[in-house]
């Protein structure tokens, strides 16, 4: 059996000029390409978007799914310094998730108070009219919502799966 070769879609070029689907290399190390970046973030903002009014147990259920997928593919990549954003940046969205389905603002305080924030800083950001995405960085969500609650909800953390992918080892 002959492999024939479509010499419009072949070329031969240095590794810094070439793309591979979704990767790029940048001198001896493997890189995700902008493109592949951007698509991840957009269906990123899909998964947690504010009016997508589905479970929660469904949706980062959802998003634990793409995410894992994700990683299994661009997780080769050598390319570490956007990943510890990346991860701040779901966790703030899923918690503008939870704040925009806790809707009232009797709900958010009594939620709150039950994640372990106090009186005193839960009312005043239930009161709040900022919007979920600003009020999603407050003290009293990030006191109440904490990382280890968030993961205990399911949420899957980007930069510990990055770590376990490139140093099994040491990760465990």
């Amino acid at each position: 059996m002959t492999v024939k070769v479509n010499e419009e879609k072949s070329r031969v070029v240095e590794t810094d000029n070439s793309v591979f689907p979704g990767f790029t290399f940048s001198g001896k190390k493997i890189r995700w390409t902008e493109k592949a970046f951007r698509e991840f973030k957009r269906r990123i903002k899909r998964l947690t978007g504010r009016s997508w009014f589905v479970s929660m147990e469904y949706r980062l259920q959802k998003l634990a799914q793409y995410v894992r997928g994700w990683m299994n593919y661009f997780g080769i990549s050598e390319n570490y310094s956007p990943i510890p954003e990346i991860d701040h940046w779901l966790r703030r969205r899923v918690r503008m998730c939870y704040w925009k389905q806790w809707r009232l603002a009797r709900t958010k305080v009594r939620n709150l108070l039950k994640l372990g924030a106090s009186k005193k800083v839960a009312i005043p950001v239930a009161m709040s009219r900022k919007g979920p995405w600003n009020l999603s960085r407050t003290l009293a969500t990030q006191v109440g919502m904490t990382n280890k609650w968030l993961m205990n909800q399911g949420v899957v953390s980007i930069k510990e799966m990055w770590v376990n992918i490139h140093y099994p080892a040491t990760a465990r």
